[in-house]
């Protein structure tokens, strides 16, 4: 399954800053993965699957991909569907410093309701995170964080000290680094731009 969703993403190797302000040696392209719907929905359902029993009233995801995982997830679970917009930080100094916003419009909608949080993969967890502190300023109740693929074990503490479930239809090792203690920034590796590959 995970070579399965892996090849959806045209993973590829570098030095590589990602948005939590971590450093990777490997990059996926998330944007490819819902190109052709019908290749990731057997991953979807079985994500359906496993949130299901935490009887949520509704999804919300990251935009992007988050965003249209939990619309595909949505009605399978039979639930409302929401999503947060990324702010970006005036700065890139340190980690976890991208905040997510609910739409002003939907704010008062997640007052009082289960909410899966779900996200195509799932790294660091940043835009896991400020969705997460986002949905609990407006007074939703978590119920569980769902990918469809989840990037080694770094996130994973982070849901464990909450008490919150981390739910996954595949997982495979992944490495990151604080940039400090980055192997690739040791070598003299400059970074790459993901989005000038053809």
């Amino acid at each position: 399954m995970s070579e399965d969703l892996l090849s959806l993403m045209a993973p590829r190797r570098g030095h590589f800053r990602l948005e939590s302000g971590h450093h990777s040696g490997l990059w996926l392209d998330l944007s490819r993965m819902f190109i052709e719907p019908r290749r990731v929905q057997p991953s979807v359902l079985n994500l359906a699957r496993a949130i299901q029993p935490y009887d949520v009233a509704g999804v919300c995801g990251p935009l992007v991909g988050g965003a249209l995982l939990a619309q595909m997830l949505a009605s399978p679970l039979d639930v409302e569907f929401f999503f947060t917009e990324r702010e970006l930080p005036r700065t890139r100094d340190g980690l976890y410093g991208v905040r997510y916003r609910l739409p002003d419009v939907v704010q008062a909608a997640v007052r009082g309701r289960r909410i899966a949080i779900v996200d195509d993969a799932i790294s660091a967890g940043s835009a896991v995170r400020g969705t997460l502190v986002e949905l609990e300023a407006h007074g939703a109740e978590t119920a569980v964080v769902a990918t469809l693929l989840l990037l080694g074990s770094a996130a994973a503490p982070y849901f464990t000290e909450r008490g919150l479930p981390l739910e996954a239809v595949a997982r495979v090792p992944f490495e990151l680094w604080v940039p400090a203690e980055c192997p690739l920034c040791a070598s003299g590796a400059p970074f790459e731009d993901p989005s000038t590959v053809a």
